[in-house]
């Protein structure tokens, strides 16, 4: 059924489609209405109970989100900050409690304080000027650091833009298969927290015969404690952007989406403001330089579902359907977005793809480590001297990176989530174990991921922690396999029962809820939850076993 309604939705093409169209009806009330629904779905000839499910499904779009005027951010980074509470009873000053919403993540992991007002974020001091904040007379700011350890490659200035696009015609006149070949000598690998090599993608979308394709950016990675995807979209845009279009004409797409977070409206702005600056400058349109290849853009602002930084499920997304995941095969670059030939790569990938092009493959095979080849940017929240956006070549030491770009902790630290809320719960007695590639974190039982650390002050429960990366994971769930959708909510009520009425976990029961979620769940959400659970047990055992039965 959902391949029919990839079709139906996809009748209208890209520019005119049914989830964008959905937000517009959501503008109003912040749900859209009955009627509203009913003249979608026989525009798009969709059912009503599938738009509904739609609707109900995404945090910006459902009818709980009726009357919101603010929203605070619930990410991992700001609750082990301890800032969100008396954040929130500030923010009733101002606005009735059925007026503020949630939002997970701001992207402002650095400062905390994160809430959202107006189609735009603030964090930090904002709070203490909110009468200005309201009067929209407070600046939209932020404070952190960026910079690198080693080779710049994302973090280099762009430059003047045209001189910038000389890359763009180079990779024109050399020819997709020459590009393609650059790529797959460079290594690259996804960095949004698989590690799967671009240029296999790359070349399967490109044997795929079809006369439409896409190249999907992934900006809708909302992993709490990760900034960086925010940083490329805000500070970096073009090289995301040409990154995009080299990619796109490797596999022959005429389309480049950007899938962005509502959760990131700068993102989106700023992202909007540099397509039309190059459309204006002819890269990008109909016959571009005389080559017979045409590419445009289009920008996306999601909605609110962690859910959708899986592949499959955003593709779902795009289309107007509830984001659940697909079973694969096949994989999207045989059956993507509208059934067609898509890629989809996140930020930080994409930002990579011009360097590779203008300096050769081989000099980003250079830097790095073993299979880890080029650069990775880290994020580093506000429990660090200098937090911040830091680009470290792949190899380098954890502790390089705490030490000389965070310079040290500023409080004592007793964990650190790195990689995201899937991500492994590093105790700081293992620093000096881990460097920064895929390879070492996974040696040690670790996952990279995004690269975002996260840290647990020592007066901060780590059963608490496990009991919001379960509710996390039960909220964000896109519903569709059982291990995921029951296992999360089921992991949740053992760990408050444990904490609130004094209910005992069998550990033998929670071993084999785990493991049916990591070996039944058909994607990394549910997958991925047991590996920082599965830390915590074994490295703060001491502290979790009064929540536990012993036998």
């Amino acid at each position: 059924m959902s391949k029919n309604l990839s079709e139906l939705s996809g009748r209208k093409g890209l520019e005119k489609n049914l989830f964008e169209e959905l937000g517009i009806a959501a503008r109003a009330a912040g749900t859209p209405n009955k009627e509203d629904i009913d003249i979608l779905a026989e525009e798009f000839l969709m059912g009503k109970a599938n738009i509904y499910g739609t609707t109900s499904f995404y945090d910006f779009l459902r009818p709980e989100n009726k009357g919101k005027k603010v929203y605070v951010c619930n990410g991992s980074a700001c609750l082990t900050a301890g800032t969100q509470n008396k954040l929130k009873e500030q923010l009733q000053g101002s606005f009735d409690a059925n007026e503020i919403g949630e939002m997970c993540c701001l992207g402002r992991c650095h400062e905390n304080n994160a809430f959202h007002v107006d189609g735009h974020n603030y964090s930090g001091d904002a709070i203490n000027h909110l009468k200005d904040v309201k009067d929209k007379v407070y600046p939209i700011q932020e404070k952190y650091h960026s910079g690198a350890l080693g080779k710049a490659i994302l973090t280099q200035p762009i430059g003047e833009v045209k001189s910038y696009y000389q890359t763009w015609e180079k990779a024109l006149n050399s020819g997709p298969d020459a590009l393609l070949a650059e790529l797959k000598i460079a290594g690259l690998r996804g960095r949004g927290g698989a590690g799967f090599p671009i240029g296999f993608k790359l070349e399967s979308a490109k044997n795929t015969p079809s006369k439409t394709k896409f190249i999907v950016c992934n900006a809708d990675e909302g992993d709490p404690g990760a900034y960086s995807d925010r940083y490329l979209l805000e500070e970096r845009i073009h090289s995301v952007l040409l990154g995009m279009m080299i990619g796109g004409y490797i596999m022959g797409a005429g389309w480049g989406v950007l899938y962005i977070r509502a959760e990131y409206p700068e993102s989106i702005t700023i992202t909007n403001q540099a397509i039309k600056e190059i459309r204006t400058l002819g890269f990008i349109g109909n016959d571009i330089f005389g080559s017979g290849f045409s590419f445009d853009f289009k920008v996306i602002s999601a909605q609110g579902a962690y859910i959708c930084g899986e592949e499959t499920a955003l593709l779902s997304s795009i289309e107007g359907q509830r984001p659940e995941v697909r079973v694969r095969p096949p994989y999207p670059t045989q059956h993507g977005l509208f059934n067609k030939p898509t890629v989809v790569n996140n930020v930080e990938t994409l930002a990579n793809i011009p360097f590779v092009i203008s300096e050769g493959g081989a000099a980003f095979a250079a830097i790095g480590k073993g299979k880890s080849t080029g650069t990775k940017l880290v994020s580093l929240d506000g429990f660090f001297n200098r937090p911040g956006i830091y680009e470290v070549e792949m190899g380098t030491p954890l502790s390089q990176v705490i030490d000389t770009c965070g310079m040290g902790f500023r409080s004592k630290v007793k964990a650190m989530h790195i990689g995201g809320p899937l991500g492994g719960l590093v105790p700081v007695s293992k620093i000096n174990d881990l460097s920064i590639d895929f390879e070492t974190f996974a040696s040690q039982k670790f996952l990279l991921g995004h690269a975002s650390i996260v840290c647990l002050p020592e007066g901060f429960p780590i059963i608490d922690y496990i009991e919001h990366l379960f509710q996390f994971t039960a909220h964000e769930s896109c519903g569709k396999c059982f291990p995921c959708r029951l296992g999360s909510t089921r992991g949740y009520e053992l760990v408050k029962g444990a904490k609130e009425n004094n209910a005992s976990i069998d550990p033998v029961l929670f071993d084999d809820l785990i493991t049916t979620m990591e070996i039944g769940s058909l994607c990394a959400l549910g997958g991925g939850l047991p590996l920082p659970i599965r830390n915590a047990l074994q490295y703060f055992s001491d502290e979790l076993n009064p929540y536990f039965q012993t036998h």
